[in-house]
């Protein structure tokens, strides 16, 4: 998200300063260092010393760090519970909460298992991963803070310079490229997404209005992308062969099988701009043009 965010702050006029730990490297930042508005702060969220001076004369703060879904999470429990947690507390404790408001990045994924199958923002929450619960009491602290906007995203999609390979329709596509077949579980179940590049504009957004959205939550995404697994896979057969097979048995921790409801962000004023099939599209035109390493294949 952060390499799409970034032009777009850029091409507002924002002097912008990324902190990154550049876990997964950072090719995908070289473009912008010609522009004298951008710093770079090779750091981690956890780390005191580096917070307290990358967040010197902010204006604002957009809180990306995370260690992100349900397999990173498990793999390593202690570098999830003090980066998605414990960096949130450091960095609402440095930054000047009367005038520098943060805008959090959270996530559908705190909602957990839903009875009724539509989640609205103020529906209970129930995570059931290590990755929920660490963000789930993020947003709560930041929330007692103050002076905070938290985005609940639908999953993402959609090409980026940092490409993920691990969100559920990026890997459906590459998967029935590379491999020509795809198994799934849980075909029936319903997810909801969002495009990368819709994500990056709702920062923007956040920024252009945070007086009036201040101190809310919002479910980020559109219901036009509330899909279920086999939506996905079945519009991949209208676009090229592949071999396609559903399992009886296997099953998602997050147990996200629901629909969400984002007219409170449309209320706001925003609206998101990139559907399913534009979305995909994209994706299988540029993953037929590129060999792709998956970094998460061994997690």
């Amino acid at each position: 998200v952060g390499s799409v965010l970034i032009p777009l702050l850029l091409e507002s006029s924002c002097s912008v300063r990324v902190v990154d730990r550049l876990l997964f490297g950072g090719h995908g930042l070289i473009p912008y260092f010609i522009n004298p508005r951008f710093q770079f702060v090779q750091g981690d969220i956890r780390d005191e010393r580096t917070m307290a001076e990358a967040v010197k004369g902010v204006d604002a703060i957009i809180h990306l760090a995370a260690i992100v879904g349900f397999p990173a999470c498990k793999k390593d429990p202690h570098l999830a519970e003090t980066t998605n947690f414990e960096g949130t507390v450091l960095l609402n404790k440095l930054r000047d909460k009367s005038n520098v408001p943060i805008i959090m990045a959270s996530t559908g994924s705190n909602y957990g298992y839903v009875a009724d199958g539509i989640c609205r923002e103020d529906t209970p929450l129930n995570p059931l991963t290590i990755y929920g619960t660490t963000k789930t009491r993020a947003e709560q602290h930041l929330l007692d803070a103050g002076n905070v906007v938290i985005y609940r995203y639908a999953t993402a999609f959609g090409l980026s310079p940092r490409l993920r390979l691990d969100l559920l329709i990026n890997d459906f596509v590459f998967t029935a490229l590379s491999k020509n077949f795809l198994l799934i579980y849980e075909k029936d179940f319903k997810r909801t997404f969002i495009h990368v590049r819709d994500m990056a504009r709702s920062f923007v957004f956040a920024l252009d209005h945070v007086d009036k959205m201040k101190d809310n939550i919002y479910n980020v995404g559109n219901e036009m992308l509330n899909l279920s697994k086999a939506d996905v896979a079945e519009y991949l057969k209208t676009k090229f062969d592949y071999f396609l097979e559903y399992a009886d048995t296997g099953s998602d921790p997050d147990q996200r099988n629901y629909e969400v409801d984002y007219s409170k962000i449309r209320k706001a004023g925003f609206h998101t701009t990139i559907g399913f099939e534009d979305g995909v599209d994209e994706l299988i035109r540029g993953l037929k043009m590129i060999e792709i390493h998956n970094p998460y294949s061994n997690v």
